[in-house]
């Protein structure tokens, strides 16, 4: 990272960082000098303020640290075998209660092989594309995981869909840079650090994956955004082959 580079990353990372601790120290002096004048429903809302800011803070700091790593090389990888539908299970459980006016839906075909991949890095990539979805997509829509494997292919194919009011395509590539963030009606009432994408993009190209996004219109106004990412089947003989190469 060029001096540049670093001072920018810096600067980003002190805006971002300062939202969420001035609210949290705004609403906590609220509620400690004017506790006994607040309703309790006043408590519990400026309490659920500070609970989200803080969840926010954790979710900002976990990516700058996983930027840093990326950055730094230090990001170790443990490739083995990965089965795909367990990850996924567990993956949607976690987010259904976390947006319960979204409905899930998981489309698995028959025989889907395992990956070659870092089960955790894979979960943390799967977690983020399906959190995003639900994030970004309308309330009461449906979040779909659909994964499909064609015989013969070397990839399995996982499709995190949501509607939306979609990206359109000339920010494609935009959406997978550092600290992005495309203006619509949806990402203006979310926050976020405009980092997940950047590093979900690099943990699957460091598992040898590829990732691709696609917005097609369904309905006046609504969308279809569609996030694929393809990982490499587990196939021992092979690998082991291609490790010996290398």
């Amino acid at each position: 990272m060029s001096e540049q580079s670093y001072e920018d990353f810096i600067s980003t990372v002190s805006h971002e960082l300062r939202t969420p601790l001035t609210s949290i120290r705004g609403f906590s002096q609220t509620m400690l000098s004017s506790w006994d004048k607040l309703d309790d429903e006043s408590k519990k809302k400026f309490l659920k303020i500070i609970e989200e800011q803080s969840n926010r803070l954790i979710s900002l700091v976990e990516n700058m640290l996983s930027v840093t790593k990326l950055h730094a090389q230090h990001e170790k990888f443990v490739f083995k075998k990965v089965d795909v539908m367990p990850v996924i299970n567990s993956v949607v459980q976690i987010i259904k209660t976390q947006y319960p006016n979204h409905k899930f839906e998981i489309v698995s075909h028959i025989n889907n092989p395992a990956i070659l991949a870092d089960k955790d890095k894979f979960q943390q990539v799967m977690m983020n594309l399906t959190e995003n979805a639900a994030k970004y997509s309308f309330e009461n829509s449906t979040v779909t995981v659909d994964c499909s494997y064609c015989e013969n292919c070397e990839f399995i194919s996982l499709k995190v869909k949501d509607e939306g009011v979609g990206i359109s395509k000339e920010n494609y590539e935009t959406i997978f840079k550092k600290f992005a963030r495309i203006d619509n009606p949806l990402t203006r009432k979310v926050q976020g650090s405009g980092l997940g994408l950047y590093i979900t993009k690099n943990i699957v190209e460091k598992m040898h994956g590829v990732i691709s996004v696609n917005s097609r219109e369904i309905a006046g106004g609504k969308f279809e955004t569609e996030f694929e990412v393809k990982f490499p089947v587990y196939n021992p003989e092979k690998q082991a082959v291609e490790k010996c190469r290398q």
